[in-house]
């Protein structure tokens, strides 16, 4: 089978939290805490075809616990354009990726940052709109080069509320400190950084936004028959990808569309009406499902006509004793007996080589995963004084994450959007990622009050991450460049399906 390009976007290393005092005995001191550690380097880029100066500053932000004293550190990377006769109006973007777990360096070295990770080499990223708005990636406890203080519990931060609480603290505290709290300003997150988004928008609105960037939205699907109705068209785009169906002369993008055709209407019908549906209709549905989607239409039948995506994934190229993957199905690794689905993503790759019969990898068990590459980039070029690794992502923070309700986080952004008529949402799929399907995001999105007038759509012939391969990345950051344009704003990108 052929695979695409894939880069390595997740790096890190397990995270050792300092033991809490034992039960009976006084907590001791935490040691003197040195103040915030930041490094300033001037730099000259080629983006969008401009010759852009600008400056690099890595800097910690301390977070106080309830008595007011420094307890954790948050790194933030910020990019400004050098020469701007104008800072407050120059737009500035707040980036992070998600995981929970994950820190930037996906968003900010594979996609947006001025420089860019291809295989073991930085480049120049030329694709940067570095030249159109100020770039802030910030990454949240437990990730990158942020820690919590020794002797301290992180748990406050390893959850929806905390966590987002902390980042939109940091949002505020480097706008006020860098005299830039009348800059447009946007908010861009990737995966789980969708949901920290809206519960950003959802803690108050004394951070406001002109616009929201979501990048691989987590759809909020429930109920007996959505789940799977929103999975189908990127399953059929897999199918595509790997030939399992008949082409018929048609693209990816003209399949995924007949497949969301399929799912408003007769799919979603017959699986509402159960098990009253008649036979004869079943089969049909089987049977267009597997023109659709590539599986046996009796194994379609054989799991009353709802494909969880393990079904699929395990069974699309079964002949061939492989398994797709989640966050890029296009991606293909060997199928084995007691697989997670997840956690052992080939389009992953952080399980180690499993013996038979072994037990299967966890988060916990993983761990962090160190992303040295990201780490000396930071150090030695940007001259950020730090001996510590780099979490590019830490599996020992998703393990305890406190999920709280797991509610519909991008409610509040139609909420928030309702509450202030001027801003406006971007929103970025992947045709081939199975982990935060495009479907389902669009379910999510029209039925979460986004106003159809302010929503900038792009699909992308991509995966979970959309700005993989260099044509989805010269695509994705011109968006991106368009979105934050000012003489852009009456202007949306036209959206696909």
């Amino acid at each position: 089978m052929n695979q695409p390009r894939h880069r390595k976007r997740w790096a890190a290393l397990s995270l050792a939290l300092a033991p809490l005092p034992a039960m009976g005995q006084p907590p001791q001191a935490p040691p003197p805490v040195s103040a915030p550690r930041v490094a300033v380097t001037r730099h000259v880029g080629h983006f969008n075809g401009q010759i852009v100066p600008y400056t690099a500053v890595v800097a910690e932000t301390f977070l106080k616990d309830d008595k007011g004293a420094p307890a954790a550190s948050v790194v933030t990377i910020a990019y400004t354009r050098d020469g701007v006769a104008d800072p407050a109006r120059r737009p500035v973007m707040f980036l992070f990726n998600g995981g929970p777990g994950a820190s930037s360096s996906p968003l900010h070295m594979s996609a947006l940052g001025p420089v860019l990770r291809t295989g073991d080499h930085l480049a120049e990223n030329t694709h940067s709109p570095l030249d159109a708005v100020d770039l802030v990636f910030i990454d949240p406890v437990g990730t990158g080069f942020s820690r919590p203080f020794p002797g301290v519990d992180a748990k406050r931060w390893y959850s929806r509320t905390g966590d987002a609480l902390a980042v939109k603290s940091v949002i505020a505290a480097w706008l006020k400190a860098n005299h830039r709290e009348s800059s447009p300003r946007y908010l861009a997150g990737e995966s789980y950084g969708t949901t920290r988004a809206g519960l950003i928008l959802k803690a108050g609105d004394d951070l406001t936004f002109d616009g929201v960037l979501l990048i691989g939205l987590v759809g909020d699907a429930p109920g007996h028959e959505m789940p799977y109705v929103v999975t189908l068209p990127t399953m059929a785009a897999a199918a595509w990808y790997h030939q399992r169906i008949d082409r018929a002369g048609r693209g990816a993008e003209q399949v995924y569309r007949e497949a969301v055709a399929f799912a408003r209407t007769d799919y979603v019908s017959a699986l509402i009406q159960g098990a009253s549906l008649p036979p004869a209709e079943r089969r049909r549905v089987a049977e267009r499902m597997s023109a659709l989607i590539g599986l046996p239409a009796d194994l379609i039948e054989k799991n009353d006509l709802r494909i969880a995506k393990n079904t699929f994934m395990f069974n699309l190229l079964k002949d061939h004793d492989l398994r797709t993957g989640l966050l890029d199905t296009r991606v293909t690794g060997p199928l084995a007996p007691g697989q997670d689905g997840g956690i052992d993503d080939p389009a992953l790759g952080v399980a180690p080589p499993r013996a038979p019969g072994a037990a299967p990898p966890t988060p916990a068990s993983i761990g962090a995963v160190p992303s040295p590459q990201v780490e000396a980039y930071l150090v030695q070029d940007l001259k950020f004084p730090s001996a510590e690794t780099y979490y590019g992502v830490n599996f020992s923070v998703n393990a305890v994450w406190n999920h709280e309700d797991r509610g519909d986080a991008t409610l509040a952004i139609g909420h928030a959007m309702a509450a202030h008529p001027k801003m406006r949402l971007f929103w970025a799929a992947g045709y081939y990622d199975l982990t935060t399907p495009a479907y389902a995001a669009r379910y999510t999105l029209d039925q979460d009050g986004i106003p159809a007038d302010r929503l900038t759509a792009a699909y992308f012939a991509g995966p979970h991450g959309v700005y993989a391969g260099d044509d989805n990345l010269a695509a994705f950051t011109a968006a991106v460049r368009q979105f934050v344009t000012p003489r852009n704003l009456d202007t949306p990108l036209e959206a696909k399906p």
